[in-house]
């Protein structure tokens, strides 16, 4: 059984999605994979813990207070390496970015290989299941191009900027799977 609700953010509705283990899902409108891994279940517009705890977290997130994401029950579902993918991004400080190259290294020093795709990596961050609180907006390209956002281009531009990130550093793409 899965609890849904709704919460009206800057950047629009949000959808947030929970067991009772957990927090499972945040989306925003319109987002690709919006409630993926969830079609089969049951679902209940209701609120329970998980999704309060959320809600508060995201108040002090739009209001620059920096919670901590390990305030959170997190329960994001996905294969193993997806996980790892998500366990690393929880670790990019608040207002940083990191590219997906290095987010590969990293991946595959902690799984013991010489070297790991960017893409491979930049398919589980772009299948995040929890959209701003496991922070896959500030995973940039190498180059500057904040391109794979599944929520758009324009929502990780106002994330970044947010977190008050330098952005003149960063461009957008003219194309790209994720404008």
């Amino acid at each position: 059984m899965i609890y849904v609700t709704k919460y009206q953010s800057p950047l629009g509705e949000l959808t947030l999605a929970s067991t009772g283990d957990g927090l499972i899902g945040l989306w925003i409108a319109g987002q690709k994979y919006f409630f993926s891994r969830l079609e089969q279940e049951e679902i209940i517009y209701e609120e329970n813990e998980s999704l309060r705890e959320a809600a508060a977290w995201l108040d002090d997130y739009f209001a620059n207070k920096r919670p901590e994401i390990s305030a959170l029950r997190l329960a994001p579902r996905g294969s193993d390496f997806a996980q790892r993918v998500w366990l690393l991004l929880r670790e990019i400080p608040y207002g940083e970015t990191i590219t997906y190259g290095e987010l590969a290294q990293k991946i595959a020093k902690l799984m013991g290989k010489k070297k790991m795709s960017a893409q491979a990596v930049g398919g589980a961050v772009g299948h995040n299941p929890l959209s701003i609180i496991v922070p896959c907006h500030r995973v940039v390209g190498a180059n500057g191009s904040l391109t794979g956002y599944a929520g758009g281009i324009h929502l990780k531009v106002k994330l970044l900027e947010h977190e008050g990130v330098d952005m003149s550093k960063f461009f957008i793409p003219k194309r790209g799977t994720a404008l």
